[in-house]
């Protein structure tokens, strides 16, 4: 087990150099320069020259590069070119409505899908079995930001029971600030719960053709113990899979539902670095994004040992 973690860790920070050095790159390459932007459009080419030395872009790419690994290898992300202040206090700044949002949107997306998606293998090939596929395939085409548009126009423009957007004031309580993320949460939870519905079905129907579900039947044990008992719990290896990936996907993928909402989170700051050209920021957003994809798909590995006793490392 611990020389299984140790080639993971391992691995992490394999991935994790790969994607800095892309993310550096792609960057560099991408027209747009962050000391014309800062000056605007009445900047003379020497301010603009003047700030870009100030800003260390007048170096080399490779320079630029060995220095950024530097500071990264120090735990240190930069600078944001645009706030003046370090990138780990940015993110910190903004991790909270991130971190609210993901984990409503995915106790929602597992509350839908769990018993829609075990009701619809049970029931396969009836009209409810249908109906299920049907809706999962229609909120999964439903575009987040249409259907966030629409709830905000119901429920807060016509009836007044929810905020409009934003996060409450700097000092909003703590219902106050969860009642801003219902509708963005909602928006998310049914577009995810169509993906972990098909899978949480799909599992399931191979679950229930196995010879133990016939013989726990056969035994004469209730229909629902040997669903909940036998079956579900020998499904929940994919389950979790998917788990785990929704909520990975949902921590890098809310940019476009924070930026209906207003939300001051990760995502809307990744939009405005990358609309202001923070270096910085962008590369040091995407580097715990992808740190964050890459540590729960390890502690989901890790959770398959407490689900199903025949995993082994």
């Amino acid at each position: 087990m611990l020389r299984y973690i140790l080639n993971r860790l391992i691995g992490l920070a394999v991935v994790m150099f790969i994607v800095a050095t892309i993310v550096f790159v792609i960057l560099r390459i991408t027209p747009g320069d962050p000391a014309a932007v800062m000056l605007g459009p009445q900047a003379t080419q020497q301010d603009i020259a003047a700030l870009r030395a100030q800003l260390g872009l007048d170096q080399s790419i490779l320079t630029q590069y060995v220095t950024w690994l530097g500071h990264l290898a120090q735990g240190d992300l930069g600078q944001s070119i645009f706030l003046n202040k370090p990138v780990l206090t940015v993110l910190a700044d903004r991790a909270e409505p991130t971190f609210w949002l993901t984990l409503m949107s995915l106790a929602l997306a597992t509350a839908i899908a769990l018993p829609v998606g075990i009701l619809s293998a049970v029931k396969r090939g009836t009209a409810l079995d249908q109906s299920v596929q049907g809706f999962s395939m229609f909120t999964s085409s439903v575009p987040s930001f249409w259907l966030g548009l629409l709830l905000m126009e119901f429920f807060s423009v016509k009836l007044g029971w929810l905020p409009v957007a934003g996060y409450g004031g700097p000092g909003a309580s703590i219902g106050d600030r969860l009642s801003h993320l219902i509708l963005p949460a909602v928006v998310l939870g049914l577009v995810n719960s169509a993906l972990i519905t098909r899978f949480i079905r799909a599992s399931m129907l191979d679950v229930l053709r196995d010879d133990y579900v016939r013989t726990a039947r056969a035994k004469g044990l209730t229909e629902t113990r040997v669903i909940l008992r036998h079956a579900v719990r020998n499904a929940l290896i994919p389950i979790l899979t998917v788990l785990g990936l929704t909520a990975a996907l949902l921590v890098s993928g809310a940019v476009v539902t924070e930026t209906v909402f207003g939300l001051p989170g990760v995502g809307s700051l990744v939009v405005s670095a990358v609309l202001r050209r923070d270096y910085p920021v962008i590369q040091g957003a995407l580097l715990v994004i992808a740190a964050i994809y890459v540590l729960i798909n390890l502690f989901i590995d890790l959770l398959y040992l407490l689900v199903d006793p025949r995993v082994r490392y």
